[in-house]
């Protein structure tokens, strides 16, 4: 009796897969991927679409961030309305911004968002050696820190909003990326010089794929401290802020 293992053809290009976590090169059984394969792609797809799901985990983010915090939510009140409505995720609810006013009256150098985004496992997983490793620095260099803003239902734009009531020169936001199938806790941090509501992404500087098959937690520090670093000094951001970073020294 013939068995599958049998029927399956491997694929010349095979040994590119160990260059890349990427599906490529996974053989075929007649006109079909091997059973073991197509099983391993449906379970990485439901992992996808669970982290979409998921939820932001905010005691734990707390306790363990050493800045002290303030929890708030944006105009979308569900997953759902999240989903189907991108606009109320850039914006703050009723209660929010209520809790943000007269909260800090001074001037901040920077305010760090941390939202959910469309991964919260990757956020409750990264964002806090994150967090946690660029404070010790921005402390030692007498940065004026807002609190930390955790954000349930956020998109990127509500980072402009909070920053603007905490009147932060800079905003850095930390948010759960699209998952894909190879990659469903994946962090993406954006920063922006001089945010206000309504600012296009143009403005913003982006630092991607944040996690151990990724960029690491040490090399995304140094890297959103270079664009920190350069975003004050030349007081610009986004699409005019060239990255020179290799060969400069950091902090």
């Amino acid at each position: 009796m013939t068995t599958e293992k049998q029927l399956v053809q491997t694929d010349i290009w095979d040994f590119l897969q160990s260059y890349t976590s990427a599906r490529i090169a996974r053989g075929r059984a007649g006109h079909s991927l091997p059973t073991k394969e197509l099983l391993q792609f449906q379970a990485d797809h439901a992992q996808a679409r669970d982290a979409v799901h998921s939820s932001l985990d905010i005691q734990n983010i707390q306790d363990r961030i050493l800045h002290e915090t303030v929890v708030l939510q944006s105009k979308a009140s569900s997953r759902a309305q999240y989903l189907q409505r991108p606009d109320w995720g850039r914006q703050l609810s009723e209660p929010s911004k209520q809790a943000l006013n007269n909260l800090i009256d001074t001037p901040q150098d920077i305010a760090i968002v941390v939202a959910d985004g469309l991964s919260a496992n990757a956020v409750n997983t990264h964002a806090i050696p994150i967090v946690n490793g660029l404070l010790n620095v921005l402390i030692q260099h007498n940065w004026r820190i807002a609190p930390i803003a955790l954000v349930e239902q956020g998109r990127v734009a509500i980072a402009d909003e909070i920053a603007s009531a905490f009147k932060a020169e800079i905003v850095l936001i930390l948010i759960g990326e699209r998952p894909g199938l190879s990659s469903p806790d994946s962090m993406g941090a954006y920063l922006t010089y001089q945010p206000s509501v309504g600012i296009t992404d143009e403005r913003r500087n982006c630092v991607s794929n944040i996690r151990p098959e990724g960029l690491n937690y040490p090399a995304a520090i140094e890297k959103i401290l270079y664009l920190l670093t350069e975003m004050k000094t030349q007081q610009i951001s986004g699409v005019n802020l060239k990255d020179e970073m290799q060969g400069k020294l950091l902090y």
